[in-house]
């Protein structure tokens, strides 16, 4: 029997003052609590790798840079992955894009899901997210969690929390439902294509 799928929430920004952090956290919490599956928080921070500056992709090349390495290390770990993102200038953050950009098999054949927060709750990034998404061979799920501005400023600014508007607890639990699925689904896939690589 399978174990239960380990899901990455990645942390989409990096910089002084970040919405991403406290996102990130929110979800986790919400995501603990299932008994279908084991997540935990992965911070871009923590893999401070350079501009993408490889002789190589690395669908053919493995990166040199050390922190890369670590990062494909720890995507190897996962059977699925949640971005928490912000939206600028109607699209992603430059630090997730390089993120993306520096592996690529342990993106293949696993889920992808999204939490967005800003202008239009960043459904402009998340599309771009999910274009993205299909070229490293993920599949990402139809649901997700858009955090607007009303709420986003409320939290940010006003003095308010998640908890103050439900439906986004609701999206978060819709969210999770079909993750759960999925990377079930895949991670059963993916083991039985390991085993029937090592008899051929």
């Amino acid at each position: 029997m399978s174990r239960n799928p380990h899901i990455g929430i990645v942390t989409g920004s990096t910089r002084e003052g970040r919405f991403s952090e406290r996102a990130a956290t929110w979800f986790h919490t919400i995501a603990a609590r299932r008994d279908d599956l084991s997540v935990e928080t992965i911070d871009l921070r923590d893999y401070p790798m350079p501009f993408f500056d490889e002789p190589g992709s690395p669908l053919w090349v493995p990166p040199r840079d050390s922190a890369a390495q670590r990062w494909a290390a720890k995507l190897a770990e996962l059977d699925g992955i949640v971005f928490v993102t912000p939206e600028y200038n109607h699209g992603y953050s430059a630090v997730l894009k390089n993120a993306l950009d520096y592996a690529y098999q342990a993106f293949n054949r696993k889920p992808a899901a999204f939490v967005g927060y800003g202008g239009v709750g960043a459904a402009r990034a998340i599309e771009q997210l999910r274009l993205v998404a299909v070229e490293l061979q993920m599949a990402p799920i139809a649901k997700s969690v858009n955090v607007g501005m009303a709420e986003f400023l409320g939290i940010w600014r006003q003095g308010k929390d998640f908890a103050d508007f439900p439906h986004l607890e609701q999206a978060a639990g819709a969210l999770l439902d079909d993750l759960s699925w999925w990377s079930r689904t895949l991670q059963a896939g993916r083991q039985a294509a390991s085993a029937q690589a090592s008899l051929d």
